[in-house]
C-alpha cells in the first residue's frame, strides 16, 4: 500500500506559568491500509483512534516534551503496544505530564523509523526545547515540524521564543536545506512549504521576529553573528 498522511485537529488548552492559552493541534497519522505512525498525539486519544481505525499503531512519536505534544501518548501507544519516542533532552519535560512512565525510545539525530513503504529521518531542531526534533519523509516530500516552525514562521511558547538563536540555528541550518517543495507540517496551522517561509529568513536573523516599533530598524551589518546564530556547524 502506498503511504500517506492524514491530519487530526484537537482543541484544548495550555498552562504556562500561570496563564491558560487556548490552542489547537494538529497530530499527524502517517501510513497505509494496514499500519500507521501517530506524531504528536494532542490530548484526545479517543478522537486519534477514530481516524487510526484499525491499523496497527507502530509507534508514537513526540517532537517535543511539552504538554500538547504527548498528553494521549500513553493511551494511543498502549491500544497496539506500540513504541513511544522522545529525544532525551525532553524527558524533564515528558515527567510534567506523565510523572510515573518514560518514552521506549531516546531518538538522537539521523535516527530513522519506517513505516508502509516510506521512512522518517531524525533531525534534531532544538529551540522550543532542549530535545525539539523534526521528522523528514523525503517519500512525501514533508517534514513534520512540531512548534519549530509553523506557517507563520518559528513557533512560540507563550508568546515568547524560549531560545531563538538556537531555534533559528535549526531552521537555517537544518529545516530549510531541505528542498522548497517540502511540506511544513506543523503542530498548529495549516501547512505551507519550505519555499514559502525561507525568503523571510534573513528577516527573522536580523530580528523582525524580536523589534518592536520603537527599535531601529536599521541592516545590521552581519545579522547571523550578532544574533548569535550558527548557520552551519563551526561557523564561530
Amino acid at each position: 500500500m502506498t503511504a500517506r498522511i492524514e491530519r487530526v485537529v484537537t482543541e484544548g488548552t495550555v498552562d504556562i506559568d500561570g496563564t491558560e492559552y487556548k490552542v489547537e493541534n494538529n497530530t499527524w497519522i502517517l501510513g497505509d491500509d494496514d499500519e500507521v505512525i501517530v506524531i504528536d498525539p494532542a490530548r484526545d486519544a479517543e478522537k486519534i483512534l477514530e481516524q487510526v481505525g484499525e491499523r496497527e499503531v507502530l509507534a508514537v512519536i513526540c517532537t517535543h516534551g511539552l504538554p500538547d505534544h504527548v498528553g494521549a501518548a500513553i493511551e494511543v501507544a498502549s491500544r497496539d503496544e506500540a513504541v513511544v519516542a522522545l529525544h532525551p533532552k525532553d524527558k524533564p519535560l515528558w515527567r510534567e505530564t506523565w510523572s510515573e512512565t518514560w518514552p521506549d525510545i531516546d531518538m538522537e539525530d539521523d535516527g530513522i523509523f519506517g513505516v508502509a513503504d516510506v521512512q522518517l529521518d531524525v533531525m534534531e531542531t532544538p529551540g522550543i526545547t532542549p530535545g525539539g526534533v523534526s521528522l523528514y519523509c523525503e517519500g512525501l516530500s514533508a517534514v513534520f515540524t512540531g512548534k519549530s516552525l509553523q506557517a507563520d514562521g518559528p513557533g512560540k511558547i507563550g508568546g515568547e521564543y524560549p531560545a531563538l538563536p538556537d531555534q533559528l540555528t535549526s531552521i537555517g541550518g537544518r529545516l530549510f536545506t531541505l528542498p522548497t517543495d517540502t511540506r511544513v507540517l506543523a503542530a498548529h496551522g495549516e501547512e505551507v512549504t519550505v519555499g514559502d517561509l525561507e525568503p523571510h529568513f534573513d528577516g527573522w536573523v536580523s530580528g523582525s521576529l524580536t523589534r518592536t516599533e520603537t527599535e531601529d530598524e536599521g541592516p545590521l551589518t552581519d545579522g547571523t553573528r550578532v544574533a548569535g546564530i550558527r548557520i552551519t556547524p563551526g561557523d564561530d
